[in-house]
């Protein structure tokens, strides 16, 4: 039996298995199952009526309701009234009316039939695999972050940052307390904005870690739910949707992204393709169904990703290009069928990805204006070539794991050893995936032009994932840096693996749920007619495997305490010793009172904030305080203990002959004021 033959024979089995988008029984009949010409012609036909249903559903129903009442004092005539004719004796035997309900059992209703609907299953099954599979992350949430403290002091500052300043002075966003005297300073990295609403609750560096720890517990969830929706909107199985929303959110690869949580919330990009899909009536597997169309869905979809661009231009650019591609292509599918199909949208729908379309440019557009401004006022953050290709992996890449996989990351210690920057070059998904992607390309729901399609996408995303190591980029990454606006700001091609575990993890779904088909249909046969125990086991097993394949062995360090200076000294100020690392937690701690400050760790380093780094080494004689007091600097907090192994150490055993330089002792740090 072929796979496209076992796909019609399982067609009525998978019914149950069908998502609820396309999960009704008459679309998990065998023709419908492989996407039958006989229901993509009625689809096409009712495209032609589509703006009719757009504007005629709310008359057909108050029809559908004046026909009922009609009908309803029709049989009131018939049966008589008291003072005409006695009631028909025979009715004592009819059907009971049905009951009329109150609002409050209404209310009771609705709210069961939400709790087991799916998709709040879902929600709360990923809920709950995220908090496990970031274990110990919830441990101690207000003392530790996962795999260092550099990176995600830095993220726990943004943030903080944009919740206290959209609360206090929302103009001065963009012109953050760090990197003093620099404007424009929160645009130096990706930003975290769309988590400025979490940014709104609490104060200080506790509540930022703590924050910090649950965003990054919800991203991953989000992940994982996001991918089973789009799985499940485009004709998986539940347990297919399962798998793609597992690998996605858990492959070994995003492991070694612990520490970037601007990464790991990419669940906004399958959520928002899921809802485009919905709101467009489309699916893989069923293809255009016309009177499935919701203008609503669609215009969600479009604001999931504008929220999904706000988290950061590192994954939210390539997700735009995507997404204008798309449009370009569903314009010119359009103007090559518009005869066949004249109205493939609707005027609801139509609007819908308009004003959504313009929400998305929108956002884009007010979030790029900073980014280009830095660009302008400092060309040293701009990426050349060779950046890329210090960040750009080998294909040896794609089957090594990092050194935070608890199953793979020993076994590829050796493996690491000679990747030149392994952090962001161990790209494996998964071996499971892989093997589980390949039995997608010759067993799966997917048609097979689609199953074709999938692998171009995944061999296109490695080739732009390796950069400047694929034939030296010259026909994958290296067009995109020189034309793509804003393309010359990604400094890890690698990321770009993002997009084929996606991808993979799709074909891997098609595989999955063919496979449950075929279960069903083994179940079928046996009496009675329900699999056994190690028939419904065998079904897990493929996401039993993608789930333990992604567990980790992530360190979780205790965060430095704040340094009791951090809270009474006033801005702007100093803190030596200073450097990339050494800044970022010294952000964190400034999450009390937000003084500006010198201090500041990003992508890269700003002239200015090197000129202050060289000129108080020699701190605190004459020439350097004198130089602190022309920028605007008035206090410099020294901390003892960080002294050591740097440019500063013994610095504190200097004399202060500068007039008007008075020294105090503060906790564990020694502050000047100037």
């Amino acid at each position: 039996m072929t796979t496209e033959q076992s796909g019609k024979a399982g067609g009525g089995a998978e019914a149950a298995d069908a998502g609820p988008g396309d999960g009704t029984a008459d679309e998990a009949t065998g023709g419908e199952a492989t996407g039958g010409e006989k229901t993509e012609a009625r689809d096409q036909g009712d495209a032609d009526t589509g703006d009719a249903e757009d504007g005629k559903d709310g008359d057909a129903a108050a029809g559908d309701a004046a026909a009922a009442e009609k009908a309803e004092s029709g049989d009131k005539g018939t049966t008589g009234t008291a003072g005409d004719k006695p009631a028909d004796p025979w009715s004592a035997f009819g059907p009971a009316p049905e009951p009329v309900l109150g609002r409050p059992r209404r209310a009771i209703r609705a709210v069961g039939r939400f709790l087991v609907h799916e998709w709040t299953l879902a929600a709360v099954a990923a809920l709950a695999l995220a908090a496990a599979m970031t274990w110990p992350t919830l441990r101690y949430p207000r003392h530790t972050l996962p795999q260092d403290y550099w990176d995600p002091s830095l993220q726990a500052w943004q943030m903080a940052w944009s919740g206290h300043i959209l609360r206090t002075d929302p103009a001065m966003l963009w012109h953050a307390n760090t990197f003093y005297p620099e404007n424009w300073s929160f645009a130096f990295s990706d930003t975290l904005l769309g988590y400025a609403p979490a940014g709104l609750i609490g104060v200080g560096p506790e509540h930022a870690v703590l924050r910090y720890n649950i965003m990054f517990v919800l991203a991953h969830a989000l992940a994982a739910f996001g991918a089973y929706v789009l799985a499940r909107q485009l004709g998986a199985g539940r347990i297919g949707g399962a798998v793609a929303g597992a690998s996605f959110a858990y492959a070994p690869w995003l492991l070694a992204q612990a520490g970037h949580l601007h990464i790991l919330s990419n669940g906004g990009i399958p959520l928002a393709l899921a809802m485009l899909a919905r709101g467009h009536g489309w699916s893989l597997r069923y293809g255009y169904r016309p009177r499935r169309r919701h203008a609503g869905w669609a215009f969600a979809g479009w604001l999931v990703a504008a929220w999904q661009l706000s988290l950061g231009f590192g994954i939210g650019l390539p997700f735009a290009y995507m997404l204008a591609g798309t449009v370009l292509v569903a314009v010119v599918l359009w103007f090559v069928r518009r005869r066949r199909v004249r109205r493939p949208f609707g005027r609801r729908l139509f609007l819908a990805d308009v004003f959504g379309g313009l929400v998305f440019a929108a956002v884009g557009a007010a979030l790029a204006v900073p980014y280009f401004k830095v660009a302008e006022l400092h060309p040293n953050a701009e990426r050349t070539l060779g950046d890329i290709a210090l960040y750009s992996p080998p294909a040896s890449g794609f089957f090594t794991a990092p050194a935070e996989s608890r199953v793979w990351g020993g076994l590829h210690e050796g493996a690491r050893a000679v990747l030149p920057w392994h952090p962001e070059m161990t790209l494996l998904p998964g071996f499971v995936l892989y093997a589980l992607a390949a039995g997608g390309l010759f067993f799966s729901v997917w048609r097979v032009r689609h199953r074709i399609f999938l692998l171009a996408g995944v061999l296109v995303t490695m080739a732009l994932a390796m950069g400047t190591r694929f034939f030296g980029g010259r026909f994958t990454y290296v067009p995109l840096f020189d034309y793509l606006p804003g393309w010359s700001g990604l400094r890890t091609p690698g990321r770009m693996m993002l997009w084929a575990t996606l991808l993979l993890g799709l074909l891997a779904a098609g595989a999955v749920t063919a496979f449950c088909m075929r279960v069903r249909e083994l179940a079928a046969e046996r009496v009675p007619p329900w699999p056994g125990p190690w028939l419904r086991l065998a079904t897990l097993l493929p996401l039993a495997l993608v789930i333990v394949e992604g567990l980790n062995a992530t360190p979780q360090p205790v965060v430095p305490r704040q340094p009791a200076a951090m809270r009474t000294v006033d801005g702007p100020m100093l803190v030596l010793p200073s450097s990339q690392n050494l800044d970022q937690p010294v952000m964190l701690w400034s999450t009390d009172r937000f003084q500006p400050m010198v201090n500041g760790g990003s992508g890269f380093t700003p002239r200015s904030q090197a000129q202050i780094r060289e000129a108080t080494v020699s701190f605190p004689d004459y020439a350097s305080v004198d130089y602190l007091r022309q920028i605007g600097v008035k206090n410099v907090v020294v901390l003892r203990d960080e002294l050591a192994g740097t440019p500063w150490e013994g610095m504190l055993d200097r004399p202060v002959d500068t007039p008007g330089v008075t020294r105090e002792q503060v906790g564990e740090a020694v502050v000047f004021r100037l």
